[in-house]
């Protein structure tokens, strides 16, 4: 593995494919993209990336089109389901942190990574299901797919998230993706929606008793430009078992299940188009993030469940210091283990935040419930200038060896 690598095989076309992909063919390296499932656009629902996320869009040259193409949040705001505040977070990003928090749909998002990398000149596969990897010595590494075809290159990289297949080769036995116990259920709807709420540029979130909603604007289209979600306990139901319900069985169970919040999460049901169901999954902290001339990124190497809202921008972080590196080092080695060291650090401080967020969404005694809303009130404020750390960072400006080994990136304060 001596060899300055020239081609990277990239497995998924989601968010941390194309922008590794970009972002290599920068430095030098050749890339190819490998699909499993068919090309299509408008698929799944509202994100926002955080302003770390957005430096590294900025990097790529994408960050105002998709601040025209979503809605700057301007804070974030929190409720009790009778609609008492009870604080706020995130305010003045783009003051604070030199990029705002834009929310977006995520289809226009991937749109985009996608377009820039076919103008980049990269080949993007589509349905092309990975089945193995070949990986011997003095020989390009090749991927093998279902369809019969295979692919060669100097090393392949898994961005092919939670249920990632390359995972599976790297670490043959390691910890599988498991169900949190919460189902996440969401879609978009109409801007007039909110025309009354006047909730203007925020997003808004509400702790029930049980469960949480939320919502807010993510684009100018009139028709669906408010994002909203709701995440609940399962109850024993999984995903698929809600997805084969209609869509009218569907806002009758969010109705019953948010009987009661206050106003507009009723009017956003009624509004809500093609409502989405998803298992919140996690995985399991992972011994290692590459084998041979394989690497893992993103959510394949430390899926994050969706709490803490930096999914999306770890993949663009990974992508961004993952070519910078490859640039820096060419060796693959060398490259894989100061990505690891880099990097695991701060993103299972992460990974612990979206835990913790998450266990304030399950199910609460009406006692219980009163009381964590009070807590939040005490604590959000200080909360919101503890997660300074996450939204500070800028992998565009890591760019010497003294920075990349400061311990304000590789370990928690």
């Amino acid at each position: 593995m001596t060899r300055t690598p020239r081609k990277a095989l990239i497995i998924g076309a989601g968010i941390a494919g194309p922008a590794t992909a970009i972002f290599l063919k920068r430095a030098g390296i050749e890339a190819a993209i490998y699909e499993a499932w068919p090309y299509a656009t408008g698929i799944g629902g509202g994100l926002q990336i955080a302003p770390n996320g957005m430096h590294v869009l900025a990097e790529l040259g994408l960050a105002e089109q998709m601040i025209r193409r979503g809605a700057v949040a301007e804070s974030f705001d929190f409720h009790a389901r009778n609609g008492t505040r009870l604080g706020s977070i995130n305010r003045n990003m783009r003051e604070r942190f030199g990029q705002p928090a834009v929310s977006m749909s995520r289809a226009a998002l991937n749109e985009e990574l996608v377009d820039m990398a076919w103008s980049s000149c990269v080949a993007v596969h589509f349905e092309k299901r990975l089945a193995c990897i070949e990986d011997r010595a003095d020989r390009p590494i090749v991927a093998h797919f279902t369809d019969g075809s295979s692919a060669e290159g100097d090393f392949l990289i898994g961005a092919d998230g939670v249920h990632s297949a390359v995972r599976q080769h790297v670490v043959p036995d390691g910890p599988k993706p498991f169900n949190t116990g919460l189902i996440g259920f969401g879609g978009f709807a109409p801007r007039a929606v909110l025309e009354d709420a006047a909730i203007g540029p925020r997003i808004e979130a509400t702790f029930g008793q049980s469960g949480f909603f939320g919502y807010g604007y993510c684009s100018p289209d009139p028709d669906q430009g408010v994002m909203w979600w709701s995440t609940q306990p399962s109850q024993g139901l999984d995903a698929a078992t809600y997805r084969a319900m209609s869509q009218a069985a569907l806002r009758r169970h969010l109705h019953d299940f948010h009987a009661g919040w206050h106003d507009p999460i009723a009017r956003i049901i009624d509004a809500a188009d093609n409502i989405g169901v998803t298992d919140t999954l996690d995985v399991a902290t992972l011994p290692i993030w590459s084998r041979g001339r394989t690497l893992l990124l993103g959510d394949a190497a430390h899926a994050t469940s969706p709490h803490a809202g930096q999914g999306a921008s770890l993949a663009l972080e990974d992508a961004l210091r993952l070519a910078r590196l490859m640039r820096e080092h060419g060796e693959l080695r060398a490259t894989f283990e100061t990505f690891e060291a880099e990097r695991r650090p701060r993103v299972e401080r992460v990974v612990a935040l979206a835990r913790r967020n998450g266990s304030n969404k399950r199910e609460f005694s009406a006692a219980g419930a009163w009381i964590r809303d009070r807590m939040l009130q005490l604590l959000i404020p200080f909360a919101s200038k503890g997660m300074d750390w996450m939204y500070a960072y800028n992998p565009a400006a890591l760019t010497s060896p003294r920075e990349r080994s400061d311990l304000h990136y590789r370990r928690a304060a």
